[in-house]
């Protein structure tokens, strides 16, 4: 359990909940038609997650923790919205959740070691690579950025 005071708990949830805003968000946006549906659902996971934050165990898996959440939050968000054609079914919304929490820890393995090789190479080098990975930047750019 979280065994902290109240100011030190309420830094050690933002820090976990923005360190793993994005998965999350990636995660929830896998069980829900829209954008929209999500943002919905990742407000409602932010407010659990933080009531409940003194429930959470510490170098647990936070990101596993969440998804548990957001996947009950999705499943109501479905109820609530089951007669629309495009909600999914329930049995559907856990297949979906499962498959992406295991692509949610294999994404954040690949990022980690994307980093790891990163940091393995030369400054100018390591500007070319992210130039290469920037939307918006063309190769041309790329290419007058190298010389």
């Amino acid at each position: 359990m979280a065994d902290l005071d109240s100011s030190d708990n309420y830094e050690q949830f933002v820090e976990l909940f923005t360190q793993n805003e994005q998965a999350l968000r990636t995660f929830v946006r896998s069980l829900v038609p829209t954008w929209h549906d999500a943002d919905e659902i990742m407000q409602e996971v932010a407010l659990v997650a933080w009531q409940k934050f003194g429930e959470f165990e510490l170098g647990t898996s936070f990101i596993k923790w969440t998804c548990v959440i957001a996947r009950f939050k999705a499943l109501a968000y479905r109820r609530k919205f089951a007669r629309e054609r495009l909600a999914f079914n329930e049995a559907l919304i856990e297949v979906m959740a499962e498959e992406a929490t295991r692509e949610s820890e294999q994404r954040k393995r690949e990022i980690e070691a994307l980093e790891n090789c990163l940091k393995k190479l030369p400054e100018k080098q390591k500007r070319w690579v992210t130039l290469a990975h920037t939307p918006g930047v063309s190769s041309k750019e790329l290419a007058e950025e190298i010389g």
